[in-house]
């Protein structure tokens, strides 16, 4: 992690249908699609309002969902690097629930 990008802390976030929206220390906003996070956007509003912050603000994870986000991630436009498989064997667990 730079050194940069280790100072910098969420601050505040928002979901809408299709984005995740984090504010950030230093002042931007940074706004991604949720599917680059497949967790989030298969999961239900109720699951993706359920969250909590990581660290020191460091990251947010969503545990109805078994989803972590960092705040460096963010900042380097970095999506899920989880793999197909992963994904959809979740979706599987989840269908049998």
């Amino acid at each position: 992690m730079s050194t940069l990008v280790a100072e910098v802390r969420a601050q505040n976030l928002a979901i809408t249908d299709d984005s995740l929206v984090v504010d950030l220390s230093d002042g931007r906003s940074i706004t991604v699609p949720l599917a680059w996070y497949p967790r989030l956007q298969h999961g239900t509003a109720e699951e993706r309002k359920s969250w909590r912050w990581i660290g020191d603000r460091e990251g947010i994870h969503w545990p109805d969902l078994d989803e972590d986000i960092s705040v460096e991630n963010l900042i380097l436009g970095q999506p899920s690097g989880e793999s197909q498989d992963s994904f959809r064997r979740w979706l599987e667990e989840r269908a049998t629930l």
